[in-house]
């Protein structure tokens, strides 16, 4: 297995507030497509080996949550990428920490109410 995770969905109540959000934190836009008939939120991945995931609209048994699993994105300047994050609507829930071996961490709250972290090698 090269990877723990291939693929994750990331809810949301106001998808269009979802793809500014995470465009604006990340640098890099999240590019909104169909996909089976349904829209979505690509967020950049490298190649078919990289790890995915993608924003979804609102659904009926998918709800946004700060208490479920979090994801974690790669980021290179945290400082940066954190100093946006309540610019574009979101909340800092834990400012930067650093995790040894790992580099720093910040976790955030999403414009829809998702946790999430931010990471940053040493």
């Amino acid at each position: 297995m090269q990877n723990a995770i291939t693929w994750f969905d990331i809810p949301s109540t106001d998808f269009e507030r979802a793809v500014t959000f995470y465009s604006t934190i990340l640098d890099a836009p999240v590019r909104v497509q169909e996909f089976n008939g349904q829209t979505m939120g690509f967020f950049p991945m490298e190649g078919k080996e990289g790890v995915g995931g993608a924003l979804m609209p609102p659904m009926e048994n998918f709800k946004p949550s700060a208490q479920g699993t979090h994801v974690f994105f790669p980021v290179k300047d945290i400082d940066k990428a954190a100093s946006k994050v309540e610019q574009a609507g979101g909340k800092i829930a834990v400012p930067k920490y650093m995790l040894p071996d790992v580099g720093w961490i910040v976790m955030i709250l999403d414009t829809e109410g998702n946790s999430v972290g931010l990471h940053s090698p040493k």
